[in-house]
């Protein structure tokens, strides 16, 4: 039987194949660097394709079908100029990475994925 995508997923950061997604928040999220996935995941020929796109909106769409929320990151910012320069190109280069979350979805309770339906 073929897998769900909650199932790819799991696989997917269960697995060391893969660099650009990976648990974060102690395996409450899944956190995704946008444009090494766009090459190592969704850039591969179509016998290697783990998903049926090759598209990063189509992941985020099945993402939110699946109940997965955006988590936004939040930085305190410094007050000296050369600290916050430095704080800004580190955010700049973050905004790549993209987190989502769903309740369901937690590495230390596998037997949730279950609950992980489309809506």
């Amino acid at each position: 039987l073929p897998l769900c995508f909650p199932e790819k997923l799991w696989k997917m950061l269960e697995s060391d194949q893969f660099q650009s997604i990976w648990w974060s928040e102690g395996g409450k999220c899944v956190a995704i660097n946008k444009d090494l996935f766009k090459v190592e995941v969704l850039g591969r020929g179509v016998c290697q394709q783990v998903f049926n796109t090759r598209h990063i909106k189509s992941v985020i769409r099945q993402l939110n079908l699946y109940g997965f929320t955006k988590v936004q990151r939040d930085f305190q910012r410094s007050a000296s100029l050369p600290e916050f320069l430095a704080e800004e190109a580190a955010a700049s280069a973050h905004s790549q990475i993209l987190y989502y979350y769903n309740p369901s979805f937690n590495r230390a309770h596998p037997w949730l994925l279950g609950r992980c339906k489309r809506r």
